[in-house]
């Protein structure tokens, strides 16, 4: 028989598993056995005054996990040969976790790098476009996706990079990633090979940093000077390096561009040597003085860039979407390779960036942006300077979503962790740097903030931190 069963309506959960629980702990303990009978259904409902329904529900999922059998006439019981088990071990409570993950799932910090302004983003529009493309939506949307990418979308990223960046390719050589980190990891199964040599930013960018890492590579660091990578050096250091990786528009994270003499040395060395260059253009699209820099890519005649670019920074991150343009000769080679990782990105999402970028509403987005970002940096350079004189030093860059600040004194990382403790997103500029003796400085976006008023608050509150 059940030991005696107290009903409690205050737990949350139901009876019926408050029912199960203690037959299930009732033969875990012994106290029922393997064969003995269990009460009737009508029986234990009418005894503990409960519904039919809810003792049916209980045993019903013993039943399921084997802990009773039902024999018709003669009743139901323990089922016999149960194996023993043990009860699940009460724990402790677990403690908060510790580590801080890159993306946290939360809203933005004050001065949170790599975020575009969200308060500004076309959202109604948004919904609109992407209520239509459900309607709209026929099988298509159902099956499995195009592994490369909605072949629409692919279009659009094609004839878009024609027009704003220089470069000429073809739909079949655009492949749709989710986020810049898939746009690495379908290199990386494509063309690299564990112990490959690569030139990296110094300082550069930290996830790549880590994805190229994860995938065996042997990094080589290469000093960025105000005409970004150093060519020379890196050939000096290590001449038959199998990639490189570059910012060349907007290096990240100091802000320089390639220049051009630059460029085309890095693309000769690549051409000589048979190496691939991965070229991040993470937001050329935001340029303040002058017209946007052509893209490497642009310059590249003998197909040895892979081209990667990201809608994370001009639409909003929770896309998770990225592209990377490839050589027309190795487009087969990445198909299968994309084929095998499942690098699906939601066919909705895709589509309705599509129908965001052949109606117009891209170019008149990016044309909005750039006037509110030039105003908004404005302001968090003019607070800065009103709270921090010479104590920081800021040059900002022609472009780019976030500005770098170097320090006099003191250590980044020990000020960017207190900064974080009252709600303010700074990066310690020495974290992106790969050797020793890395320069200190703070990164800050400026990107939300939504007006000069802000600006001075927080400037504020980080003077008083530092």
């Amino acid at each position: 028989m059940i030991p005696p069963f107290k009903l409690d309506r205050n737990q949350s959960a139901p009876i019926y598993r408050q029912l199960y629980q203690r037959f299930r702990e009732s033969i875990v303990d012994g106290r029922l056995r393997p064969g003995d009978r269990v009460p009737a259904v009508r029986a234990l409902a009418a005894e503990l005054n409960l519904a039919r329904g809810t003792v049916e529900a209980a045993y019903q999922l013993l039943m399921g996990e084997g802990y009773l059998i039902a024999r018709g006439a003669a009743g139901t019981i323990v089922t016999p040969h149960l194996a023993p088990a043990s009860l699940p071990i009460l724990r402790a409570p677990v403690a908060p976790m510790a580590y801080q993950p890159t993306h946290s799932g939360t809203l933005p910090l004050a001065l949170q790098m790599g975020l575009p302004a969200l308060d500004a983003f076309p959202r109604k529009l948004w919904t609109r476009l992407a209520g239509r493309q459900l309607r709209q939506a026929g099988l298509e949307g159902l099956v499995y996706p195009d592994p490369r990418g909605h072949a629409p979308l692919r279009a659009a990223i094609a004839a878009y990079l024609g027009i704003s960046r220089g470069i000429s390719c073809h739909p079949e050589q655009v492949f749709v990633c989710a986020g810049y980190r898939a746009c690495l990891d379908l290199i990386s199964h494509t063309l690299m090979h564990p112990g490959d040599t690569c030139w990296m930013e110094e300082p550069g960018y930290f996830m790549a940093r880590n994805a190229l890492l994860e995938a065996g590579a042997q990094l080589v660091p290469v000093p960025v000077d105000d005409q970004g990578l150093d060519v020379a050096q890196g050939i000096a250091r290590c001449p038959d390096a199998r990639f490189a990786v570059v910012t060349p528009t907007h290096q990240s994270p100091l802000g320089v561009s390639l220049s051009l003499p630059r460029r085309l040395a890095l693309l000769d060395w690549a051409n000589r040597r048979g190496s691939w260059i991965i070229e991040d253009d993470y937001d050329s699209e935001y340029r303040y003085q002058g017209k946007p820099l052509p893209a490497l890519k642009s310059l590249d005649q003998q197909g040895r860039v892979l081209y990667t670019g990201t809608f994370s920074k001009v639409l909003f991150p929770g896309l998770r979407l990225a592209y990377l343009v490839v050589p027309a000769e190795q487009s087969d080679a990445f198909a299968r390779q994309a084929d095998r990782l499942h690098n699906y990105c939601p066919h909705i999402l895709q589509a309705t960036v599509s129908a965001f970028l052949y109606e117009g509403h891209f170019a008149r987005h990016l044309k909005k942006m750039r006037s509110l970002y030039a105003r908004r940096r404005q302001w968090l350079v003019d607070a800065l300077q009103q709270q921090f004189g010479e104590r920081l030093l800021i040059n900002p860059q022609a472009g780019g979503m976030h500005l770098v600040a170097g320090l006099r004194e003191g250590d980044d990382v020990e000020f960017t962790q207190r900064a974080r403790a009252v709600g303010i997103a700074v990066e310690p500029l020495s974290q992106w740097y790969l050797e020793a003796e890395p320069r200190h400085g703070l990164i800050l976006g400026f990107t939300n903030i939504a007006s000069a008023e802000q600006a001075s608050t927080v400037a504020l509150r980080l003077a008083q931190i530092i």
